[in-house]
């Protein structure tokens, strides 16, 4: 990456590459580093490198604030690239603010926050839980089962997609949830209360090595994933490297991104991440996410000249890029981005067939204060 130097913009990469959630955040951090390479082998920014100066919280939330902290007390950075559960994002929170930092949040998330010095480029919960709602009680039926793991996401993301299901004439036939280190035994009962209430799906918002779990217990209990899948907003083509193709053929993934989707951005984002790291490592929708939003902070550093967090955030709001999973902008008013919501599910060649796709960019709705939980998401205004 990048050499050191006073004559650098010096960033802070705050992802964990081991614990819990190191699966993900490694792409998060693999996207982070192919974007930083690039544009410091094409000049840099305004003639100056980024030096991303990087810590591994390895999932510790404590871990999380003691380094934002250092990163922004005394490595003399402004801008961080980093995090990705929420229970991570809302430890730095008050550091980020109070040193006047600015975070930028690639991961999907459960929405209901706004901050000054957040730019949030994940989905929320209207560019993923709305369609996923529609596709399963179209395809598969009216009884969901929800597990999860036990934290602020998965139970904010099963409280809407409950209303949802509930508001469209289904039923929630059970809820079970995890703790995010729980071992294999946990995830086996788990699957067991899926068994006994036969249901016609499962939405997970089981995360992490915990999801690595679930799958593998699904597939040995030996449910027919045909009729019943598990739908998810988070396994993504390298967790499912991680399990085993096989035992995760069948399941649903809501996504603004997939590795097949067919543009010429797509295909040279492909093609340069397996030659930086692998032909055998797949892209997904964590590595895509963290490598935009780079492209997106090197346009506003471009016109500001600074890293001073209001005049960068300022510039951030007016960038648009054509990014692999198509054209990106901010909204405004929460900060968050448009984003194409799709639907996709898993091969058995560890890829996904994309079964839906919206036509366009979706405004983010982080609050939930215009979405309409009555609507199909699938037919107005959208299409396959």
């Amino acid at each position: 990456m990048a050499g050191t130097g006073e004559a650098t913009w010096r960033v802070g990469v705050l992802f964990s590459r081991s614990g819990v959630s190191g699966v993900t955040e490694t792409e998060h951090f693999l996207g982070t580093a192919l974007a930083i390479e690039e544009i410091n082998t094409a000049g840099g920014v305004l003639g100056r490198p980024i030096e991303p100066i990087c810590y591994d919280p390895a999932g510790d939330n404590d871990a999380y604030r003691a380094l934002a902290r250092r990163m922004l007390a005394e490595d003399g950075v402004e801008v961080v690239f980093g995090c990705s559960l929420s229970a991570s994002r809302k430890s730095v929170l008050s550091t980020m603010e109070r040193h006047n930092g600015l975070l930028w949040y690639p991961s999907i998330y459960e929405g209901f926050e706004y901050s000054e010095n957040v730019i949030y480029t994940g989905a929320t919960l209207n560019q993923n839980v709305f369609a996923l709602a529609d596709f399963l009680l179209q395809e598969y039926g009216t009884r969901i089962f929800m597990v999860g793991s036990d934290y602020i996401y998965p139970r904010e993301s099963n409280r809407v997609m409950r209303d949802l299901i509930e508001t469209k004439g289904g039923t929630i036939v059970g809820e079970v949830y995890a703790p995010l280190d729980a071992d294999d035994e946990a995830h086996r009962a788990m699957v067991a209360e899926i068994r006994r209430a036969d249901p016609d799906a499962v939405f997970s918002t089981v995360v992490g090595r915990g999801a690595e779990r679930l799958y593998r217990a699904y597939a040995a209990a030996g449910i027919d994933r045909a009729r019943c899948p598990i739908a998810s907003l988070t396994l993504a083509e390298g967790q499912i490297r991680e399990i085993g193709p096989g035992d995760c053929a069948g399941h649903v993934l809501a996504a603004h991104y997939f590795e097949r989707l067919d543009s010429d951005q797509n295909r040279r984002f492909v093609s340069a991440f397996q030659a930086r790291f692998g032909a055998e490592r797949p892209t997904s929708m964590w590595s895509e996410s963290a490598y935009a939003q780079v492209h997106l902070f090197a346009r506003a550093l471009a016109e500001t000249g600074t890293l001073d967090a209001e005049r960068l955030s300022a510039a951030a709001m007016r960038q648009r890029y054509v990014a692999p999973e198509g054209e990106l902008a901010f909204d405004g008013e929460t900060r968050h981005i448009w984003l194409t919501p799709g639907i996709g599910v898993a091969r058995a060649d560890g890829q996904f067939d994309v079964v839906w796709r919206a036509r366009r960019p979706v405004r983010p709705d982080p609050y939930l204060a215009w979405s309409r939980f009555e609507m199909n998401w699938l037919e107005e205004g959208l299409s396959p």
